[in-house]
């Protein structure tokens, strides 16, 4: 790939494809999902992102943690699955990566695929936010969003943070992504957080005048300012009262 070329794609991978455990658990999750909100059950989807830059191809994507070795895999953050404390095991931990010539192993599974952008600013952009992407406790709304965190939640935040529109951008028809709205909502809350206010200059009016009122002395008993001292005043000389005529 010549090196001015650049891309970013989006994959909407089958939850559990290729293996057993992982898509037996999702539809026993959804089946109780769908129950609870009276709806009908839908095809649960796991999203995943492709990313090609200056000649080299990065694979991001969020799994749980199988080993220490994280350097071999790309691995540039790491969060806690169902509970804080349980994140100490390794076993209740997830990892994103973000891994140069790495590989997803059910990429081949993927049902629908789509290139959200050739523009290499935006690219990079993304590339760079990849280990910023917040690591809220999996599978539980920690942030208060409606929606709980999962790898969903960190490839939407990551296309919405770097300034890609997202209102296309919806799993396959009769296909739910649980944790996507969760990521949306965080990066709309970082984009539309005020800026920090302005220092106040030293030389500021209100400043001035309350330094001023601090080193003016205060009175023993009453705590009020006292005035300040003004300049020594000239002594009138006695008045020589006037002899009666």
């Amino acid at each position: 790939m010549p090196a001015s070329d650049a891309s970013v794609e989006l994959y909407w991978i089958p939850l559990g494809a290729g293996g057993h455990s992982v898509r037996l658990n999702g539809k026993v999750y959804e089946a109780l999902t769908a129950a609870r909100s009276r709806r009908e059950q839908c095809d649960l989807y796991h999203a995943a992102l492709v990313l090609s830059i200056d000649g080299e191809r990065h694979t991001i994507e969020v799994t749980p943690s199988p080993d220490a070795d994280d350097q071999s895999r790309g691995v540039v953050a790491t969060g806690a699955v169902g509970s804080r404390w349980a994140g100490w095991l390794r076993l209740f931990r997830y990892e994103v990566r973000c891994w140069p010539g790495g590989t997803i192993p059910d990429l081949r599974y993927a049902v629908e695929t789509g290139q959200l952008t050739d523009d290499p600013r935006v690219a990079r952009r993304l590339l760079a936010l990849v280990p910023t992407v917040p690591t809220p406790v999996w599978g539980r709304d920690e942030l208060r969003t409606g929606d709980m965190w999962n790898s969903n939640s960190v490839v939407a935040w990551l296309i919405a943070t770097a300034g890609l529109p997202t209102d296309g951008l919806r799993p396959p028809p009769h296909g739910r992504a649980p944790g996507w709205d969760a990521g949306l909502e965080l990066a709309r809350r970082s984009s539309s957080a005020p800026a920090p206010e302005e220092r106040t200059s030293i030389t500021d009016t209100n400043l001035v005048h309350a330094l001023l009122a601090l080193a003016a002395p205060t009175s023993p008993c009453s705590g009020h300012v006292a005035p300040a001292a003004g300049p020594p005043r000239t002594p009138r000389p006695p008045q020589v009262p006037r002899a009666d005529r």
